[in-house]
């Protein structure tokens, strides 16, 4: 079974950084598109970024030139640099691993951003 597991997350001031990290159990390069996601309370979870196969990224406009999408092949790992982080950016955040036929979700890390 494809497992992936979030790290990375914690507690950190507004304007800092974090770097989350998830780890996949198989090779990165099965999936189409490595994903992160968040879910606030009480809101939808929502795409932040994601990074295709090939490596081509995309943003959310909320995160766009914050937050960077990397992935190591060979580590099968896939990365989610934030900085200038905001209050709104708490959330827990979710990592996904997409292709036509598959969906997979991480248990998911907390990130909070205080004032």
């Amino acid at each position: 079974q494809v497992q992936l597991v979030e790290s990375g997350g914690g507690l950190v001031q507004v304007g800092g950084s974090l770097r989350l990290s998830c780890a996949a159990s198989v090779s990165i390069s099965s999936f189409a598109s490595m994903g992160w996601y968040r879910q606030a309370p009480g809101k939808q979870r929502e795409l932040v970024a994601s990074i295709t196969r090939g490596g081509t990224t995309n943003y959310a406009d909320s995160v766009r030139g914050r937050f960077t999408s990397s992935r190591d092949n060979a580590k099968n790992t896939v990365y989610l640099q934030m900085s200038s982080l905001k209050p709104e950016d708490t959330a827990v955040y979710y990592c996904n691993a997409w292709t036509y036929s598959t969906d997979i979700w991480g248990q998911g890390t907390q990130v909070t951003v205080s004032s």
